[in-house]
């Protein structure tokens, strides 16, 4: 992770710089809060469900625990991670940041790591976790949105790493508490 840090973030920045310029509805359209509010959406949805007919199928139980995973998930990288790290994003440091640690100087802008893959990632975690046979295809899922992140300027490759690192582990951690309280 560190020689990503080093090596490659500024030098892949400056060469998607430009390449997706028309980002600006995918930012919008595909916000953290637009994303938030579809999955607190489903997981009050579900909730209302097994209130009502007092179960919920399998593969249900394992969306609702997603959502409430990567809300978790997202809730404490962007009030604690962001802060901790306070990595300015692709855009400040093109302009003149300095891209670097400020430990404790950050702020819910700041880059590192990408609430959006900490958001996704945690969501597929629980997922992979739950159902194996679906390690592969939601691997494959996750490489679109970093992908996008990198050249919509958004993120360094770092920022992508971490935040996939940070929400898939969450993901699994919640799947696996949740088997075992099943058990």
């Amino acid at each position: 992770m560190a020689v990503v840090f080093v090596c490659f973030d500024v030098p892949i920045a400056r060469r998607v710089y430009g390449m997706l310029s028309s980002a600006e509805s995918l930012a919008t359209g595909f916000g953290s809060a637009v994303l938030l509010g579809i999955e607190a959406a489903v997981a009050l949805a579900l909730v209302f469900i097994r209130i009502t007919r007092g179960h919920l199928s399998p593969s249900r139980e394992a969306t609702l625990l997603a959502c409430l995973a990567s809300i978790c998930a997202y809730a404490i990288n962007d009030s604690t991670l962001k802060f901790f790290f306070g990595v300015p994003n692709p855009l400040a440091v093109l302009h003149g940041s300095q891209h670097a640690f400020n430990f404790l100087h950050g702020s819910s802008s700041s880059s590192f790591p990408s609430g959006h893959m900490v958001l996704a990632g945690a969501f597929a975690g629980v997922f992979m976790r739950l159902y194996r046979t679906s390690i592969l295809p939601l691997s494959v899922f996750l490489l679109v949105p970093s992908v996008l992140l990198i050249l919509g300027e958004w993120h360094f490759v770092s920022d992508v790493i971490a935040g996939t690192f940070v929400g898939v582990s969450a993901g699994l951690l919640a799947s696996e508490v949740w088997l075992a309280h099943s058990r």
